[in-house]
């Protein structure tokens, strides 16, 4: 059963009450019953907050322990790490009063987000405590501090949201999907910003205020001996000063040799460019591994429903050959035309026939590398099942709607006359021959298939006359035995 929510709800919420419900129905259900979830789409979107969690994160830790070493001072640490979480916050409650909401590329832009929110605080905390070496007062180094990097930081916030700002006028479904990105990205960085003149400083003055004497090197000897987190700001010191010496000769060299240096950089930058830039993918949105794979299968047309099941049995041990048994949580067959014209609207439209069938594979979370799998089995399906079309189609919600519901990313139509349907459909052959030969085109296929086997009946009129019989009667008789009906009998 395929369970299908409106535009405004949220994925997230109607997986958690469709599980939250489970129990209940299947305690109605006799015991021999049994009811698992398939497929779950919200995957794609967990996924990704997970990846902003995981994000903001690594950015916490790797700004703490950039402040703890070059600073020695835990409650530096604590100001800065405290502006992340609030950024995003605000940013958060702004996309929501302008009627955003928390999807895939909300997330991928507080993803982004998140590496740069931290400037803004670091560099006013680095100033201040600069101004407190001078043996400023607190407030007058906060002031000062503050004061000295305003301009330069708002500039360099600026020039970050600057980047975003073609987007606003991007159109089409590009502009559904990536003007919200931008959104996040911009408000989240102006937060920082505004977070870096009002709070930090707040939070400077209170926590700071302790430390002043310490920065300044005025007593306190002892407790400078028992802190950890100063004696290795200490030890640090002393091996980065000595790197920023010989950083130091380096430069001066560089700068007596600015032509070779120029020229040495310059080759590399072409060199770089011309190694990488050929091999570098371009996509217009980035792939997802959550660990689904789904393929569709068609075999001559005509088969019966009990020759496709056949083939298929034999597909699922190439399946199982490929991806180990404990990686595959789920696998599905669905075969033959759906029995119902809502089925046929809300399902894939490849199902023609009963030759048709699609092969839908859910992964264990550990598992390898999705595209490798799908690599494989289009090579050994080509070796094994020469007389039998496999096109593999996107398993996740976020790229069916990027291909706007077609079976491919990149679908070709060939548009003619009715009475020249033909020589279009020879015209379509000829391009899948063509487009198949280009590099990196998988999956060519044709969408129509106009070779269904007929059976063209004879009728002997004068044997039908001795028998009573007119061509008319004949072809009733026919027509009452090969039809049938979707619901009740279905006749393949």
């Amino acid at each position: 059963m395929t369970l299908l929510k409106s535009a405004g709800a949220s994925t997230l919420d109607i997986v958690k009450r469709i599980r939250t419900v489970m129990p209940g129905l299947l305690a109605t259900l006799p015991q021999e019953y049994k009811m698992d979830l398939l497929f779950d789409q919200s995957l794609y979107v967990r996924a990704a907050v997970e990846g902003v969690v995981k994000e903001a994160g690594i950015a916490a830790a790797l700004t703490a322990l950039m402040i703890l070493l070059f600073l020695g001072s835990w409650r530096s640490t604590l100001i800065v790490v405290t502006s992340i979480p609030l950024s995003i916050l605000v940013s958060l409650i702004i996309l929501a009063c302008l009627g955003e909401t928390l999807n895939l590329m909300t997330l991928g832009g507080l993803s982004l987000a998140v590496g740069i929110l931290v400037d803004d605080a670091t560099v006013e905390i680095e100033n201040v405590h600069r101004n407190m070496a001078m043996n400023k007062p607190i407030v007058r180094a906060i002031l000062d501090g503050a004061q000295q990097i305003a301009v330069p930081a708002f500039v360099a916030t600026l020039c970050i949201c600057i980047v975003f700002i073609p987007v606003a006028f991007i159109s089409g479904a590009a502009r559904s999907l990536f003007t919200p990105l931008g959104m996040a990205v911009v408000f989240a960085m102006m937060m920082s910003y505004f977070l870096s003149r009002t709070l930090v400083p707040t939070m400077v003055h209170y926590l700071l205020g302790a430390e002043v004497d310490l920065y300044r090197g005025e007593g306190h000897e002892p407790e400078k001996k028992r802190d950890i987190v100063w004696r290795v700001h200490e030890r640090f010191n002393v091996h980065f000063e000595r790197l920023r010496r010989a950083y130091g000769g380096y430069l001066d060299w560089a700068l007596d040799h600015k032509r070779l240096v120029t020229a040495g950089f310059a080759a590399f930058v072409a060199l770089s460019l011309l190694a990488l830039f050929p091999n570098l993918g371009r996509d217009f949105f980035p792939s997802v591994d959550a660990g689904q794979i789904r393929f569709h299968v068609r075999t001559n047309p005509g088969t019966r429903i009990e020759t496709t099941e056949t083939l298929f049995e034999r597909v699922e041990d190439e399946i199982h050959a490929v991806v180990p048994k404990d990686e595959v949580v789920t696998l599905i067959d669905n075969m033959g035309m759906p029995l119902s014209g809502l089925n046929l609207a809300l399902g894939d439209p490849s199902m023609i026939s009963s030759a048709d069938g699609e092969v839908m594979i859910q992964l264990a979370e550990k598992h390898h590398p999705t595209p490798g799998y799908v690599k494989e089995l289009r090579k050994r399906f080509a070796i094994d099942f020469p007389s039998t079309e496999f096109f593999f189609l996107a398993p996740d919600i976020t790229t069916q709607v990027l291909n706007f519901g077609l079976t491919a990313p990149i679908d070709v139509q060939v548009v003619g006359p009715l009475t020249n349907n033909e020589k279009d459909y020879a015209i379509a052959r000829n391009l899948r021959e063509k487009i198949s030969r280009v590099r990196g085109a998988v999956d060519v296929h044709l969408a129509q298939v106009v070779n269904q086997p007929e059976i063209r009946v004879n009728i002997d009129r004068t044997e039908a006359n001795e028998q009573g019989l007119t061509q008319r009667d004949i072809a009733n008789e026919a027509l009452v035995s090969l039809s049938s009906s979707g619901q009740v009998a279905p006749n393949f």
